[in-house]
């Protein structure tokens, strides 16, 4: 499954405003992109791009020391924080059962997979959110 289209809602691309640290943020992945770093004017200018931009730049921040360690409870508080959103929440409910997969042909085999291979963080993410909000 490709987070596009219908599915477009789970990609961390899509537009919503996400408030995280008590910042606002465009979408998911600038929110993430922004935790990388603690270099004070990342963070703050970091808040007013989108998503693909914030990924761009991201990938030439110095990271926090500790990024290795925390980067996937970052992306399940960031994800937890946008499916706040009640609209959100029940387009996420509504995916039932299915197993979600980022499938990708951009090589990222760790947030998702790449020709069936890879670890798919961002869709177990994505699952165990859906459990939680079953409770």
């Amino acid at each position: 499954m490709q987070f596009r289209n219908e599915y477009y809602f789970l990609s961390n691309m899509y537009p919503c405003t996400i408030e995280y640290n008590g910042k606002k943020y465009p979408c998911v992945e600038t929110a993430f992109q922004a935790q990388k770093s603690s270099d004070v004017d990342f963070i703050r200018n970091g808040c007013f791009v989108d998503g693909f931009t914030a990924k761009k730049i991201g990938r030439h921040v110095k990271l926090r020391s500790d990024w290795q360690n925390v980067k996937i409870d970052v992306m399940k508080d960031i994800i937890r924080a946008k499916f706040h959103n009640k609209q959100l929440r029940k387009m996420l409910l509504a995916t039932g059962n299915k197993e979600l997969v980022e499938d990708n042909s951009w090589g990222d085999y760790f947030w998702g997979r790449c020709n069936g291979v890879g670890e798919n963080m961002l869709g177990k993410i994505l699952m165990l959110i859906r459990s939680e909000l079953r409770c």
